[in-house]
């Protein structure tokens, strides 16, 4: 045998593979390769990380459940231009001379009719839109008449253009370039413009109550925590800021992307904020920083050559990120973890078709029976398409799986917009995905100025909980007089149990009703509860007159739409009346 196909024999007997430890930075194993009569030598090769997100694939929808035949903007504004809810899907449209966006309910799905009804108050083209994360009615728009609007859409859709907003906000100088609503906090929403202004509004009572201007340039987006008590944003001038939005106060600054080109942010776990930009040779890259210093990032990677702006999505139930480029295919996925590198990609879904514009829907949105861990709205560039794509994890089974969906934000605000500028902080309240039962994550509130709770309030509160919780009837045959006619002993047993559960019902009732229902001989209007659809839960006395004025306030804008109609009929009848009187006249 040659002598050095023997040292080879014997470098390789004598290999000792050490996987145990792992590097610290790429989660790759260490091979140690120690040859009988030469110095040890290691080696790295990358390994294969465990994830449950590994497997996920989009899945686009079927043309049919697409929408269609859209008129969508061309605007060149770095924004999604549409805004998904479980009710609606909105999307800013091209009109001529003014502004206007589209709002379809989810299962108003085919080819559009030309002449569908849009929301068209405003006088310049619409920048931005966002619903409200607490009441899928309302949608808020910002412009470039500078101005921002909310508006109320009705469950079934928009009959006819609507004109009419709930409230107008002004206050920025020039065109407002982005809004935001505020996660925990209700009737908090907040406007960047392009007058380098943040202005945050109290939408309930139409007021400005702080303006933020520590910024020297452009604002190119803005990023709540996951409590609202931080905001993320970034600059023209290449900065990346972390605020404390109440006292409008830059908490820490530092330079995120050295390229000339958009850059965008949001928050991800554990404190951290994800960017995306360019660099000084226009490559694409993403970066990872520590809110509390934003000297150095702790990880930045290049993700390609191409020209336009990445969009950041993150999910704060599964920990991934989705990165979309304006103009692109495709969308990539990573997962984000507590250690080095702590962003792993995980895949990407290809597609032949760019881009406009992403919307995405809140993960109480999603189909849990399909495995579906998030949902997009994709705009097509070329076409007049939005069509939804679905991520899915591969699953076996189609029962519920409780580690794909934790208990994720609930529709309903944690605390009021005095209490957070009066410097109240909560995590958002959450929600089952399983039962959609809502979930108290926090304590109640310390604050020396909030008023205590009193025991009728807290008594009223168990009672609206118990009649929204579902019961389950049951069909149990019992035993009657005329089945135990020949045996007296079992007749009295029944008879007693059936007095005694027929006793307790009626108690239960006469409470219900007394606390709800018309008395006998008075004449009381009807019980708000049987005002509000069927179905609703809530919890509180508060909410349920709440929804009731929400109702009251649905039927004075339809009253008044009505009323216009009808004097635009009217007006009609006059001028065509005048035209045949004046076709006789010439006559």
């Amino acid at each position: 045998m040659p002598p050095v196909k023997d040292d080879l024999i014997r470098e390789i007997n004598c290999i000792d593979i050490n996987l145990s430890e792992k590097s610290p930075a790429k989660g790759t194993a260490l091979v140690d390769v120690r040859a009988c009569n030469k110095p040890a030598a290691k080696v790295w090769f990358r390994g294969v990380r465990s994830s449950k997100f590994r497997h996920v694939y989009g899945v686009p929808f079927k043309r049919e459940r697409c929408y269609d035949n859209i008129k969508i903007t061309r605007n060149a504004h770095d924004s999604n231009f549409c805004a998904v809810n479980p009710k609606f899907v909105a999307i800013v449209t091209e009109v001529a001379g003014g502004g206007a966006f589209l709002v379809l309910p989810l299962d108003h799905t085919g080819r559009l009719d030309f002449n569908a009804s849009r929301v068209t108050g405003h006088k310049g083209p619409v920048l931005d839109i966002k619903w409200n994360p607490f009441n899928d009615n309302i949608i808020a728009s910002c412009s470039d008449d500078c101005t921002v609007k909310l508006w109320h859409i009705p469950d079934g859709g928009l009959s006819m253009h609507l004109t009419d907003w709930l409230v107008e906000l002004h206050g920025h100088k020039r065109r407002v370039a982005y809004i935001e609503w505020h996660p925990t906090a209700e009737n908090i929403l907040l406007s960047a413009g392009f007058d380098y202004l943040i202005f945050v509004w109290d939408v309930g009572k139409g007021e400005a109550v702080k303006v933020i201007d520590c910024h020297s340039d452009v604002i190119y987006c803005m990023s709540f925590n996951r409590d609202g008590s931080l905001l993320a944003t970034t600059c023209k001038d290449k900065k990346l800021r972390v605020i404390e939005p109440r006292r409008g106060i830059v908490l820490s600054e530092g330079t995120c992307h050295g390229g000339t080109k958009a850059s965008k942010c949001t928050f991800v776990s554990q404190g951290r904020v994800l960017t995306t930009g360019f660099s000084r040779h226009s490559d694409r890259q993403y970066a990872l920083w520590d809110q509390h210093s934003l000297a150095a990032p702790l990880l930045q990677e290049t993700i390609d050559s191409s020209s336009g702006v990445v969009f950041p999505y993150y999910d704060h139930d599964t920990n991934m990120v989705y990165l979309a480029g304006k103009g692109d295919g495709n969308i990539r996925y990573y997962e984000v973890v507590d250690e080095p590198p702590y962003v792993h990609f995980l895949n990407q879904f290809l597609s032949g078709n760019p881009q406009r514009g992403l919307g995405f829907m809140p993960k109480r949105g999603v189909h849990t029976g399909a495995c579906e861990v998030f949902r997009f709205y994709k705009l097509h560039t070329s076409r007049g398409l939005c069509e939804p794509i679905s991520m899915i994890v591969p699953r076996k089974s189609d029962c519920f799986q409780e580690d794909l969906y934790p208990d994720t934000a609930a529709p309903q605000p944690a605390v009021s917009a005095r209490d957070w500028l009066g410097g109240v902080n909560a995590p958002p309240l959450l929600i089952s995905m399983k039962t959609g039962v809502t979930i108290s994550t926090h304590k109640p509130r310390t604050n020396k100025d909030a008023p205590a709770l009193q025991p009728q309030d807290a008594n009223n509160r168990k009672k609206f909980a118990f009649l929204s919780r579902e019961t389950t009837p049951d069909y149990r045959p019992l035993a009657t007089w005329q089945e135990n006619h020949d045996n007296e002993t079992p007749q009295v047993q029944v008879t007693e149990k059936c007095q005694k559960t027929n006793a307790n019902q009626n108690t239960k009732f006469h409470q219900l009703q007394r606390m709800f229902g018309k008395q006998t001989g008075e004449t009381e209007p009807v019980p708000l509860y049987k005002q509000i659809n069927q179905g609703d839960v809530f919890n509180t006395e508060n909410e349920l007159r709440l929804a009731f004025n929400r109702q009251g306030e649905e039927l004075r804008i339809v009253k008044r739409q009505l009323q216009n109609s009808q004097q635009r009929v009217r007006e009609l009848e006059q001028h065509i009346a005048s035209l045949q009187s004046r076709l006789q006249q010439e006559t």
